[in-house]
């Protein structure tokens, strides 16, 4: 609900809004209608203090503002007419940060932005319902956001690049053979076993599971796993901390079974951590195992990591709610998800292509430039 030209909360002294109920002439209901004083050298003409009426919706009936014509009379217009003007401000508003107006806020809700175009003078009054149909016009959520980073690895692309590239079964622009394998591996640190001080309730109907708040702790792993990428395999192991011990026992415990012993080459995509990162890295796998690739991923780029979508699923279907007595247990469930997954799971769907990778990377560049030009 609109109101325009006055200021969002006053009054004029000694005007107290009446109350007048009557049939809406639009809408042939009974409705309501309290006066807002409001000064006429916003909406009126000559300077002296106006009532404009304000309809008060009453059922399913789209509110309405109303003003007074060249005659005196009040005339009703409908809640959804608004300056085009006034509709694109108020969308500027709530796309600005609020810091930029001097407002103590990190993001805006629709409230905050109905009473920032009040107190900016854009309109007397307005509604959150109106304000959120002019957002939602056009995808405006500033109530939410999203973090990000710019790739800061000069050699994004071309690492990139090479793992979508495997993802294909191509390396070097030649197709990977039927013995050649890719897998993808990282590690998911301080899985707790959270033993609760009494015991989870089973859903039943009308009610969920319920999960006591209170918990003793019962210590937690690391588990390290590898995915192969085109056979939905996986690999998995618990310990206590990471390191590049306990990487290597990831790695022979791969690296020992069939078909992966006697292959071409296996391609093992990897991020930059430090129980495998860098050229050390590469050499001490090369030296154990003549046939393993290591492939690293650019900095800041998990996202291009298949086993992190796995973990997701893991932590979603098999480590939620935390209910374990014991280590053990929570290395029995770890283990047994690996086959549970393996039944039932396919290998992924990638879609993003390096055709996707550069028209990201274009994008990234020309949003850095801008705020470049803005600082």
């Amino acid at each position: 609900m609109i109101h325009a030209g006055r200021e969002h909360g006053r009054s004029p002294a000694g005007c107290n809004p009446p109350e007048v109920a009557g049939v809406h002439p639009f809408v042939g209901i009974k409705v309501r209608i309290s006066c807002q004083p409001v000064v006429a050298g916003d909406v009126g003409r000559h300077g002296h203090v106006i009532a404009v009426p304000v309809i008060h919706k009453q059922g399913e009936v789209e509110d309405v503002h109303a003003g007074i014509d060249e005659d005196g009379n009040v005339a009703a217009i409908p809640d959804q007419i608004a300056s085009p003007e006034v509709v694109v401000q108020v969308k500027a508003i709530a796309c600005e940060l609020p810091s930029t107006r001097n407002l103590p806020l990190s993001r805006w809700s629709v409230s905050d932005v109905a009473d920032e175009a009040c107190r900016s003078r854009l309109v007397a009054t307005i509604s959150d319902s109106t304000v959120w149909r002019w957002l939602h016009e056009d995808a405006i959520r500033p109530w939410q956001h999203r973090c990000w980073i710019f790739p800061r690895d000069p050699q994004f692309a071309i690492k990139a690049g090479r793992i979508l590239d495997l993802y294909e079964r191509i390396w070097e622009g030649k197709p990977l053979r039927d013995d050649e394998f890719v897998l993808s591996t990282d590690e998911k640190t301080s899985i707790q076993a959270r033993s609760r001080i009494h015991k989870t309730l089973p859903a039943k109907p009308g009610s969920p599971m319920k999960v006591e708040h209170e918990y003793k702790r019962c210590g937690a792993w690391a588990y390290l796993a590898a995915l192969d990428v085109h056979r939905a395999k996986l690999f998995g192991r618990c310990e206590t901390k990471t390191g590049i011990v306990p990487f290597e026992r990831l790695v022979a415990q791969v690296m020992s079974q069939k078909p992966y012993r006697h292959a071409r080459r296996v391609f093992w995509i990897m991020d930059n951590g430090s129980s495998h990162r860098g050229i050390p890295c590469v050499e001490r796998l090369k030296n154990k195992y003549p046939t393993l690739v290591p492939v690293h991923g650019p900095i800041h780029a998990s996202w291009l990591n298949q086993i992190e979508i796995y973990f997701s699923i893991l932590e979603r279907k098999a480590l939620t709610p935390n209910d374990f007595p014991s280590l053990a247990v929570v290395e029995e469930r770890l283990i047994g998800f690996e086959r549970y997954y393996e039944n039932i799971g396919k290998p992924f769907e990638w879609k993003f292509t390096r055709k996707d990778l550069a028209d990201l990377l274009d994008k990234m560049a020309a949003r850095q430039q801008t705020f470049k030009i803005a600082a």
